[in-house]
This record gives structure tokens, sequence and C-alpha cells, in this order.
């Protein structure tokens, strides 16, 4: 009588579980990232309700950033680093920044995050 195996073996499992455990790893890794960029994200569009048809000044806004900075713990990016360029309807202030996440050794995780709300005045 013949005996058919059946079934996965431990290289198999191997083979299945590594880059699933790898991927579970970077997501680990990654969710403060998305979290604080959800927090900057809040922030300037709190900026836009507040002063959105008041006349704000890039001074005022800065310090209304940083203030929100400091209550979310923002430290990826400071309101210094926050873009403020004016427009023909008033100001466009924009996040523009880099985040990285070690992963292994010397490889990391770069993640790009770009928020723009636009300011009437």
């Amino acid at each position: 009588m013949r005996h058919h195996q059946r079934g996965v073996t431990f290289i198999g499992w191997l083979f299945l579980l590594v880059p699933i455990g790898i991927l579970l790893y970077a997501a680990i890794r990654l969710t403060p990232i998305y979290l604080e960029y959800m927090n900057v994200a809040r922030a300037l569009e709190q900026v836009k309700t507040e002063y959105d048809g008041n006349g704000p000044t890039a001074s005022a806004i800065r310090v209304s950033l940083e203030k929100r900075f400091d209550v979310e713990d923002v430290t990826t990016i400071t309101a210094k680093d926050i873009s403020i360029q004016p427009k023909d309807t008033g100001l466009a202030v924009s996040a523009n920044y880099d985040a990285t996440a070690p992963l292994f050794a010397n490889l990391s995780l770069v993640v790009s995050f770009d928020k723009t709300v636009d300011i009437s005045r």
C-alpha cells in the first residue's frame, strides 16, 4: 500500500510565514508615522477652520500650528517647516516632509507626506 504525504512541511511554513511576518513588522513600524501624519493633517484643517476668511498672517498661523503640534506631540515636523505661500485668494499652507522608520539593521522605510490647505482672506 502506498502512503502519500499531505500538508505543508516545516520549510513550506517558513516560506509562508516569514514574508507575512516581515510585512506585519513593517506595518507595526509605520503605524506611528501615519498616526502622526493624521495629527499634522488635522492641525492644518483646524487652522484653516480657525483663520478662513479672517485675514490671517503667516506668524499667527505658525504660532497656532506650534501650539497644536505641542498638544498633539508632533515631533517629525515643526511649525517652522510649514510652508506658507501667498496666493491670489489668501494663503496656501503646506506640510511637505519625509518620515523614516528603521526596519532591520541599516534598512529603513521612508514615507513622503504632502498636505496643503488654502486659507482665504
